[in-house]
């Protein structure tokens, strides 16, 4: 695969799925997938046609080599920047469907996530900063050597357009909110598009009221300002003025996990595309509305006919 549109960075892992609903010490069976939001916005986009790529690392073991050939065989994900870890164990994580709409999530990163051991030897700087879109996610920043990384990464960037910094806070990562405040506040003055839910705005720019949280995003020299609402839909905003709040579409919630990640990767096929920032995100928001109403999440990632449809549906209701 040559001429990439989309490189991503961030976690990586295998996701389990309860499938019954309820208290995890209840749940008798779980699905397996991939998992990880910055590996899951690259699977989200490549469903949809695009041509992208995940810098990570996976464990050099059974769970890492099911990882790096399901990208590969599955998703067509480009792996040739996926390294291994030698020594650690490929991260799992598991879902606790209590409620559907609002899952917890369990991580088990130990000792250190390969992941996070991303160094610049691991990394093609001159992809980073050529590619039409940098995906960074914000855990990237929570510890060493990853974040010396991502930060390098960036700046050999120049603050190229469409450099998206992924707010994702997880708060298990991070010593304090301050911290992490600290940290993404940095990448936030090299990035071009901010994306985030009400808290990872807070954490970020000190405010979950969505309106203020755009202006301050916005303030720190940010082109495009996303806050995920959940049920309440998506407000964008743009330097250039453009602001509007992008309605839900409505479904039955299987799994609140992933439909972020959904979202991510059909907002790059949309900035891809050229599509004006209203267009994009109505088209993200549906893909994101799909992966709600499915149990797993890079499995669930919807094709280009299915969010047509979807949004469709939602224009003529």
């Amino acid at each position: 695969m040559t001429d990439l549109e989309l490189l991503t960075t961030g976690r990586v892992g295998v996701d389990l799925y309860p499938e019954q609903t309820g208290p995890i010490a209840a749940v008798e069976t779980f699905a397996k997938s991939v998992g990880g939001t910055a590996t899951n916005v690259a699977v989200a986009a490549a469903r949809l046609g695009r041509r992208a790529a995940v810098l990570t690392k996976v464990g050099d073991d059974p769970l890492g080599a099911f990882v790096t050939q399901a990208l590969a065989e599955r998703f067509g994900v480009d792996t040739r920047f996926v390294g291994v870890a030698p020594g650690l164990p490929t991260p799992v994580v598991f879902a606790e469907l209590d409620p559907p709409e609002r899952p917890r999530i369990i991580f088990y990163r130990y000792p250190k996530a390969p992941d996070m051991t991303l160094t610049l030897d691991d990394v093609d700087l001159e992809t980073a900063a050529s590619v039409p879109i940098l995906w960074v996610a914000g855990d990237r920043f929570s510890d060493e050597p990853s974040r010396s990384t991502a930060l390098a990464m960036l700046e050999a960037r120049g603050r190229r357009r469409h450099t998206v910094l992924d707010l994702d806070y997880r708060p298990s990562f991070w010593a304090s909110p301050e911290e992490a405040g600290d940290w993404i506040g940095r990448a936030l003055d090299q990035v071009t598009v901010a994306v985030g839910n009400r808290i990872e705005c807070e954490v970020a720019v000190g405010t979950t009221d969505p309106d203020e949280a755009a202006n301050r995003l916005l303030a720190r020299g940010v082109e495009i300002a996303i806050v995920k609402l959940g049920e309440e839909g998506v407000l964008v905003a743009a330097a250039e003025g453009t602001r509007g709040l992008i309605p839900p579409v409505p479904v039955e919630v299987v799994c609140g996990l992933g439909a972020g990640d959904a979202f991510g990767g059909a907002l790059c096929h949309g900035l891809l595309e050229g599509w004006d920032l209203v267009r994009a995100a109505r088209f993200a928001n549906a893909a994101g509305a799909i992966v709600a109403s499915r149990l797993l999440c890079a499995d669930a990632m919807p094709t280009l006919a299915e969010v047509a449809e979807v949004e469709a549906r939602a224009a003529a209701s």
